[in-house]
């Protein structure tokens, strides 16, 4: 099923890729989980706050998100957490910045990879690896 947004139509393809992982909205966007439980990304839309841009969110490794913050702030951000302190640890990625700064899908890709690691079972995570 095609979006009105390209960018979500490639996470799509990158998402659900990956063993196990399956879409729904949650918190008024669409999102990708491991087993239909884990979040590996949320995708947010030019509709979806006040800002207007167009962001993927995902868990990652510990220590990875201020790197990339601190080193390319136009491009990664550190997404606000809930009170209960879910995206504590996430980072956010712009998909609508221009020219050079444009998203570049590979790396995307090893975002979500590196997202599903950490949240999906040991068995999906080595059915990954074999295929």
């Amino acid at each position: 099923m095609a979006s009105q947004e390209p960018e979500l139509d490639r996470i799509r393809e990158i998402a659900l890729a990956l063993p196990g992982v399956t879409e729904r909205d949650s918190h008024r966007a669409p999102a990708f989980y491991v087993n239909d439980k884990r979040p590996i990304c949320y995708f947010h839309g030019s509709d979806f706050g006040r800002d207007g841009r167009i962001s993927l969110w995902c868990p990652a490794p510990e220590g990875v998100r201020e790197e990339l913050v601190d080193t390319e702030p136009e491009r990664f951000f550190a997404p606000t957490p809930s009170a209960s302190g879910v995206f504590r640890d996430w980072i956010g990625v712009y998909l609508d910045t221009e020219g050079d700064l444009g998203p570049d899908w590979d790396e995307i890709a090893a975002i979500i990879e590196a997202a599903y690691r950490l949240k999906a079972p040991k068995k999906l995570i080595a059915q990954l690896d074999d295929s």
